[in-house]
């Protein structure tokens, strides 16, 4: 299971861009609602989530995360980065050998959690000093390992095409590529 937290003040189309990438692909993804039922983005657009935040957390117990998407945004970011229920889901994630990924300003929040101590990171210009212990990229989208991140909302759909590349293979990503007329 693949689990996007959202919460509100979230970068829209860092969220949904790669949710429907993934779900082209045939991946089983779920909305997770931080802040509530139905998150708005940073730019006003409302999203009915497919589970709250409590109601993921019991779920994780049942079905390990095989990854986790941090959109950024503002203020989404500092919600997802003071929600309690964040360490849960990484930890889950990384116990079950699964992938975190993180756009925007989202990879702070990893980085703030020491979990990309060592690892090449990408990040929205203004918040390397919070990418703790990485090797800060400017490439728009970084791999290295389980962990992957892109800079901005101009990166979205690189960024999925990634996502969806790392847990089905680099065909899979490049028929949703050609299906969307992507470069």
């Amino acid at each position: 299971m693949i689990y996007v937290l959202l919460a509100d003040g979230f970068e829209e189309v860092e969220a949904i861009c790669p949710i429907d990438v993934l779900r082209r692909g045939g991946c089983e993804v779920r909305t997770v609602g931080v802040t509530g039922p139905v998150v708005t983005g940073s730019h006003g657009i409302s999203v009915r989530c497919d589970i709250t935040g409590n109601d993921a957390l019991s779920a994780i117990k049942k079905v390990s995360p095989e990854m986790l998407v941090l959109p950024g945004g503002m203020p989404g970011t500092r919600h997802l980065d003071a929600w309690a229920g964040t360490d849960a889901f990484i930890e889950a994630t990384e116990k079950a050998g699964g992938i975190l990924a993180a756009i925007c300003a989202a990879p702070s929040v990893l980085g703030k959690r020491r979990r990309l101590e060592g690892k090449r990171a990408s990040c929205y210009p203004g918040f390397e000093d919070a990418l703790i212990g990485a090797e800060v990229s400017y490439d728009e989208v970084s791999v290295d390992g389980n962990v992957i991140t892109a800079r901005g909302a101009g990166c979205a759909m690189k960024f999925g095409l990634a996502l969806l590349g790392a847990l089905r293979g680099e065909d899979v990503s490049r028929k949703i590529a050609e299906a969307v007329i992507y470069k």
